[in-house]
């Protein structure tokens, strides 16, 4: 596939993403509305889920805030990163065009808009190398800033256990409040180093709802999770009800002894990805 045919099947990624909810959490929504007793809460959910009928029936973005663009990359052992990365660039620059992102990109100090969502190290793109594939499977999540803005991080003392573990992220979806427009999937990163816990929690937000970490140690935090957060009663949009997460995905790595990285990066109801894999004459959603 030559620059042009991948930027065009990008383009294609990126307007279901931004237009076309993903199945689990549309799924998610509606179990959350049906099984919802506040009165506030459920009518709210019955709102997110008509703005998610007419987002894709009208082919327009689910929110107004399209977010930042993150690229994930599962390659074979021959990629061309350099044209990988510049048909990712025109494909958000006509995506951008064509209004399904609107313009987010800034420079951090001058607050300077690019005007078409790229820019230094942007979008982001991370790539993981796979064995046994001979096609680019590309999947692009969309991170609006009200959830990213309540993300955190903890180098946490290991002496607190699992307890410490737990009491962190529970306390930082509290006080997150409604600021992520909940009800959210709670990304969570656990060890590594500081850099590494963030991209494991962001990563997390690319998994179904209804999976679940194969250790049992974390599948079986991630249910303890999902309980003590959805007793917190902060709600959808922050009016009070059972539902403030739709899942708690965990993904983890090995740490130091002496360190206990814990990030935690909420993403909004609108939890938008797709993912695709790009054949030479042909794109194919997963």
């Amino acid at each position: 596939m030559d620059r042009i045919m991948l930027s065009r099947a990008l383009f294609k990624l990126i307007r279901k993403a931004v237009v076309d909810l993903p199945g689990d959490v549309e799924s998610a929504l509606r179990e959350a509305r049906n099984r919802e007793r506040n009165e506030r809460a459920k009518t709210i959910l019955g709102n997110v889920l008509e703005n998610v009928e007419l987002a894709r029936r009208e082919s327009m973005p689910i929110c107004q805030d399209t977010g930042v663009l993150v690229f994930y990359v599962k390659h074979g052992t021959v990629l061309d990163k350099k044209m990988v990365e510049t048909s990712i660039v025109k494909a958000v620059q006509r995506a951008t065009r064509e209004a399904m992102l609107r313009p987010n990109i800034v420079h951090p100090l001058t607050r300077k808009n690019t005007g078409d969502n790229t820019g230094v190290k942007t979008p982001i793109v991370y790539y993981e190398r796979v064995e046994g594939i001979d096609y680019p499977e590309i999947t692009v999540l969309a991170k609006g800033a009200g959830s990213e803005n309540t993300s955190t991080l903890g180098m946490l003392d290991p002496a607190g256990g699992v307890e410490g573990v737990e009491d962190f992220i529970v306390d930082s979806i509290k006080k997150a409040g409604g600021k992520p427009c909940p009800p959210t999937v709670v990304g969570v990163g656990i060890g590594g180093s500081s850099d590494k816990a963030m991209y494991l929690a962001k990563k997390a937000l690319l998994r179904n709802i209804g999976s679940h970490n194969p250790d049992k140690e974390y599948s079986d935090l991630e249910r303890r999770l999902y309980e003590r957060i959805n007793k917190l009663g902060v709600g959808p949009m922050g009016v009070g009800g059972d539902t403030t997460c739709l899942a708690v995905h965990v993904e983890d790595a090995e740490c130091h002894t002496a360190s206990l990285p814990v990030a935690v990066n909420p993403q909004c109801w609108a939890a938008r990805k797709a993912e695709a894999r790009i054949y030479k004459k042909k794109i194919i959603f997963l």
